[in-house]
């Protein structure tokens, strides 16, 4: 082929063209952008909206100190609308956005449905979904910041067993994949621990009324109640089972004792009792500073989902660092079996760790509501620690 002038600015052109083509991940590498991707509306909004509130306090706190690697973080808000059909809609547009890291959905439902896109893009994917299912599906780039119900489980069904001297349970869950796997997994621990499940009781997710499930409790005349259900309806389920009188221990997990739940529920959470993974009112000095700092940027008290967001900022941050490089596949990689110590990482809050499925292992805790305030009953040790 003879070439021309014509020829060879078009070649030229190419060239150009290529070479922008191959710069584009190095531009996107300018900055650390991070897709937020949270229940702000609907049933998860209290959920979502501390989770975010939390991302937003890590990044603001991180950029401010030099960012990562040198890079700032950027970092974008999505509304879910707690449907899990938007959710996965809105992974979608996160993938075709380019983003080092998802952080988001929280609930169990949505997260289920849409980490399927992550996983597709190698992207590192955070969320304080709790469902079992989540990490047990060989996705190596899922990454929990709470506890799965798997683990939390059994400690619950041991204070019941141990603590409360109960024989006999009623169970009163929300009928969702975060509600079912809860009730799935405490009647397994509770059969472990000899204590029997006289009564299984179905919610709907954003339940208004819960006379009719209270008093079927109730007339199970169980020695105590197991209450797993979102914030919102936790509350409702609490005046409600104040209301009709019963005086039975209220147990649960972390959605039975949360902040939100002491706001809403008012005098009717006193004396609930639950297993939670994280509490601002730890007897820890980063968890009370964390406190109050939150309180500071938002003029709320952060419950458990806003702790998931901001050490989940910083656990990512040491991924990365521990990688040397914005490499997505190497930080997921890295994540698996990373141990990360406060001493180093102030901003985990606590010491943890990652195991290879990417659930993650720290101290925990058994507290009760007494004068709207979560009081600390014992301290639980991480399962690594007993090994």
């Amino acid at each position: 082929m003879k070439l021309t002038r014509r020829t060879l600015t078009g070649l030229s052109a190419i060239a150009l063209a290529s070479s922008l083509l191959c710069s584009l991940p190095a531009l996107a590498q300018a900055t650390v952008k991070l897709a937020g991707l949270y229940e702000l509306s609907g049933a998860g909004a209290t959920s979502g909206t501390m989770f975010k509130n939390g991302v937003e306090l890590a990044v603001k706190e991180i950029n401010a100190a030099g960012g990562i690697l040198g890079k700032q973080i950027e970092h974008t808000a999505s509304d879910t609308q707690s449907n899990p059909g938007v959710a996965k809609g809105l992974t979608a547009k996160a993938v075709d956005d380019n983003v080092f890291a998802v952080f988001g959905p929280v609930f169990s439902g949505s997260i289920m449905v849409s980490m399927a896109e992550t996983k597709r893009a190698e992207i590192p994917n955070f969320t304080g979904g709790e469902a079992a299912a989540i990490t047990k599906q060989g996705n190596p780039y899922i990454f929990r910041t709470s506890f799965t119900q798997d683990t939390a489980m059994p400690k619950v069904a041991r204070y019941i067993a141990t603590g409360l001297k109960a024989k006999t349970v009623a169970v009163i869950y929300v009928n969702n994949d975060f509600g079912k796997g809860g009730r799935d997994a405490i009647s397994k621990a509770l059969e472990a621990q000899g204590v029997k499940v006289v009564a299984d009781i179905s919610t709907d997710s954003g339940q208004i009324d819960f006379s009719a499930p209270v008093l079927k409790a109730k007339q199970a005349n169980a020695d105590a109640i197991f209450v797993y259900t979102n914030e919102e309806e936790s509350a409702r389920a609490l005046r409600e089972l104040r209301k009709q009188g019963v005086n039975k221990p209220l147990v649960g997990e972390t959605t039975l004792t949360g902040q939100k739940v002491i706001e809403l529920a008012g005098d009717a959470a006193n004396g609930a009792i639950a297993h939670v993974g994280l509490t601002v009112d730890a007897d820890n000095p980063l968890m009370l500073k964390f406190k109050a700092k939150y309180y500071q940027a938002t003029g709320t008290i952060s419950d458990h989902n806003g702790i998931k967001g901001y050490s989940g900022v910083y656990v990512l941050k040491a991924a990365i660092e521990k990688v040397g490089k914005l490499d997505r596949v190497a930080v997921a990689k890295a994540l698996h079996g990373l141990s990360i110590k406060v001493a180093k990482e102030p901003g985990v809050l606590m010491d943890l760790s990652f195991d290879d499925k990417g659930d993650i292992d720290r101290e925990s805790f058994m507290v009760e509501v007494k004068n709207g305030k979560q009081v600390v009953k014992e301290v639980l040790p991480a399962l690594s620690a007993k090994k």
